[in-house]
């Protein structure tokens, strides 16, 4: 078995292991129903729709809420 000539410093061993740190960029998908932008395989947050079906209650925002 080969013998190492020299130590390899901590400083290259790092930046070796920081090259694979990456984020890749979110995919994303045209909601059938409503258009919008969403993840594939979630339910979509502005419709709520998943397969084509109905499967979260879109909340309303300003609901509640009294400006005066």
């Amino acid at each position: 078995m080969a013998n190492l000539k020299w130590k390899t410093p901590r400083s290259k061993t790092r930046s070796r292991r920081a090259a694979n740190w990456k984020l890749n960029p979110v995919t994303t998908v045209e909601c059938p129903q409503c258009h919008a932008p969403k993840r594939p395989h979630f339910v979509c947050e502005h419709c709520g729709t998943y397969a084509g079906r109905q499967v979260v209650e879109i909340k309303d925002e300003h609901a509640g809420h009294t400006h005066g």
